[in-house]
């Protein structure tokens, strides 16, 4: 086993961290869509028209498995960052779909995202230079 450099060490925690709190977000925006379907801006004519129940649901469990990946990554575990990587591709898509129901919320969770999958990109492998 490798000794990871600080900054190394602290760039994974801030992916998972980064990874729970959007998980969190996203299982919350589910649940209010899910429980109260007048909360959210419905908008006529929009090119992806999903009723508000299914993006609940939506939301729900793609924020779950953004938190479970979340995880993965603070234990530092390689599919915690693969699944990190391929659920923030989703949810990118997801929010994007999405502005039109909630415009700030979405954009916001968008920059995000983009933070999250930048972190997890640049994940440092194997010994850092000065531990060589």
């Amino acid at each position: 086993m490798t000794r990871r450099s600080a900054s190394a060490g602290s760039l994974i925690t801030f992916a998972g961290l980064l990874l729970v709190v959007a998980g969190l977000w996203h299982a919350l925006a589910g649940l209010a869509a899910l429980l109260n379907d007048e909360f959210y801006l419905t908008t006529q004519d929009y090119a992806y028209a999903l009723d508000l129940t299914g993006w609940g649901w939506g939301h729900l469990a793609l924020g779950t498995l953004v938190a479970l990946a979340g995880a993965g990554v603070l234990m530092e575990r390689t599919w915690g960052r693969v699944l990190g990587i391929v659920l923030v591709v989703l949810s990118l898509v997801a929010n994007f779909l999405f502005i039109p129901y909630y415009p700030v919320w979405s954009l916001v969770l968008i920059a995000i995202d983009v933070v999250i999958l930048w972190a997890l990109a640049v994940w440092p492998d194997g010994p850092q230079d000065d531990e060589l």
